[in-house]
């Protein structure tokens, strides 16, 4: 993997304004392998190196929650050499980083349907989560086999069997019960959604939870995504207006302020 350097928050991104939980689509690494006249997988071991710099960035500048968008559930459906390929450099990097990660204070977990994965990659994940587990910076999450549909039906067994076990009636399923069976439970929702590519679609990721994520597309392939284009799009993040359904809070007019008086 590239060599890394520390990066600091730039004096116009506030820390006190900073998302809690980014999620990255991380989009374009066979297009700027084939841009290079070169495989699909020189690529994504490219897009590895783009990982480890943002993963340590994130944990640098304060980010609480990076959950990326490692392999869906529809990436089977590559061919069987590149799938194969991306599974051998899964597994290779998580016994490689592990090490970086401890000392940078990262805590890891996934989400997805891990039973599916091969036993090689089960153990490998089962083994780092338990190594990283003690730590209490930045909170990794890798979506591997992941899909949004897939977990919201995971979700939708769970609490039926609940119901049918008469654990739970169905007058008390409320999206605060939905969320408990989710994937993500115990995380906060992202805050704000990074694609890579400028590819305009969510690629069935984090469907629940993204109800009310800001969005941030850049044309750049994920392998070039630098530090320096996530702070490009913390910048943008940090202009836009939150207002989850309501509007935003208005200031009072001298008019208002008089009425206000009057009553």
């Amino acid at each position: 993997m590239a060599t890394t350097t520390s990066h600091h928050l730039p004096h116009d991104i506030h820390p006190e304004s900073l998302p809690k939980h980014i999620a990255i689509i991380m989009d374009g690494n066979g297009r700027w392998a084939k841009a290079r006249n070169r495989p699909r997988i020189f690529g994504h071991r490219a897009g590895v190196d783009t990982v480890r710099e943002i993963v340590r960035t994130c944990g640098e500048i304060g980010i609480q929650h990076l959950t990326l968008y490692t392999f869906s559930s529809e990436n089977w459906r590559r061919p069987k050499s590149e799938v194969d390929g991306l599974m051998l450099l899964l597994q290779r990097t998580l016994a490689r980083e592990v090490d970086e990660l401890d000392k940078n204070n990262v805590r890891l977990s996934m989400i997805g349907r891990m039973h599916e994965l091969p036993d090689t990659i089960q153990k490998e994940m089962t083994k780092a989560i338990r190594r990283l587990s003690h730590n209490t910076g930045l909170h990794l999450v890798l979506a591997l086999n992941y899909g949004g549909r897939l977990e919201i039906l995971d979700a939708v067994r769970q609490i039926a069997t609940k119901v049918q076990q008469g654990k739970l009636a169905p007058g008390q399923i409320n999206e605060a019960i939905i969320d408990q069976h989710l994937y993500t439970r115990n995380m906060p929702d992202p805050d704000l959604v990074i694609r890579t590519s400028g590819e305009m679609r969510v690629s069935n990721y984090l469907l629940w939870q993204i109800a009310y994520s800001e969005f941030y597309i850049t044309d750049v392939y994920w392998p070039d995504f630098s530090p320096d284009k996530l702070f490009e799009a913390l910048r943008e993040y940090q202009k836009r207006s939150r207002r989850f359904g309501g509007i935003a809070a208005q200031p009072e007019t001298e008019s208002s302020q008089v009425h206000a008086i009057e009553r």
